[in-house]
């Protein structure tokens, strides 16, 4: 029995699901639209900013990786939840658990420097608009790009590093629909004191000078528009950030409610659909129905596709 008690566990059975067994076909559905539409979006975004060379902008260089980020993500945990949802075992090996949280810890940091330095981009273009192609020049904007995966990669290599270290023997029954930090250090037999610790110095700082960032260029962006004397140039600053402040309204309420601290159990589920799931959903939606310049990318690109058919087809008869 001691034995027992002390062998150490290579695999895990993620629960997710688990108590809801006559809803597997409508969850299994739900999610598979979720998962076509959230890489068709995305991906859909990422191919039109490359195709149209006005979108080579700040912005949507940003908006791009952003959309690479929330692809990531969606491709980290949907087809792990698909598969779980008709498999008998529901099992997931130390390193494919391992492997899911890299990829989900790198997407969401990458989110929150991307959503940052989109809020500096509107400062910019809102607060200084003459000067905005010298403090947002294209080196800078590369440059930002490859520290936020420099960053991110960095932030999730530690994380998983220390993950590894632990030793768990309690259970292999993760009360979660995917492998996160949280529910990983209730089954450890080691103090995940030290896992603990490296929230506060890495993670901490992470979301306070990203929360910051935005914060403040919002602020700044605010007590310019108020001080604007055209009522349009007010209503067409506004409309400029809104789809950011959407976007980023949305993620770090999601984010913030989950890495409060949590109960057993899985009261933290629904907020994790949200963040994991919807918000890589709605991004591309969001950034694209009340965003002009990506509307007319989007008609010129059907305009060129329907032409090239109708040349083809022309060409055939």
């Amino acid at each position: 029995m001691a034995k027992k008690n002390h062998s150490l566990t290579s695999e895990f059975i993620l629960l997710g699901f688990a108590d809801h067994p006559e809803l597997k076909i409508l969850l299994f559905w739900v999610f598979f639209a979720i998962y076509l539409i959230t890489m068709v979006g995305n991906v859909g975004l990422v191919g039109l900013i490359c195709m149209e060379h006005h979108l080579h902008t700040p912005m949507y260089i940003f908006l791009g990786n952003l959309a690479v980020m929330d692809s990531c993500c969606s491709c980290a945990i949907t087809p792990k939840i698909l598969e779980n949802l008709f498999s008998e075992d529901r099992m997931i090996s130390l390193y494919e658990c391992m492997t899911q949280f890299y990829f989900l810890c790198l997407a969401e940091t990458a989110d929150c420097f991307l959503l940052a330095a989109m809020a500096y981009d509107r400062y910019v273009a809102i607060c200084s608009p003459l000067q905005y192609h010298i403090m947002m020049s294209k080196k800078l904007c590369i440059q930002m790009t490859i520290g936020t995966f420099i960053t991110s990669n960095l932030h999730s290599m530690i994380h998983v590093g220390l993950l590894l270290r632990l030793t768990f023997c309690r259970s292999n029954r993760i009360d979660h629909f995917f492998c996160d930090i949280l529910p990983l250090y209730r089954l450890s037999c080691t103090d995940p004191y030290i896992n603990e610790l490296i929230i506060y110095i890495f993670s901490m700082p992470i979301q306070i000078f990203t929360i910051a960032t935005v914060l403040i260029s919002y602020i700044c962006i605010l007590f310019t528009v108020f001080k604007m004397k055209s009522k349009e140039g007010r209503g067409k600053a506004l409309s400029t950030c809104a789809s950011h402040f959407l976007s980023v309204s949305i993620f770090y309420i999601c984010l913030l409610m989950y890495i409060r601290p949590l109960e057993e159990g899985d009261k933290d589920i629904p907020v994790a659909i949200f963040y994991t799931i919807l918000i890589p959903l709605l991004n591309p939606f969001i950034y694209s129905l009340r965003n002009k310049e990506v509307k007319n990318a989007l008609k010129k690109v059907m305009r060129n596709y329907n032409i090239l058919k109708q040349t083809s087809s022309s060409m055939v008869n």
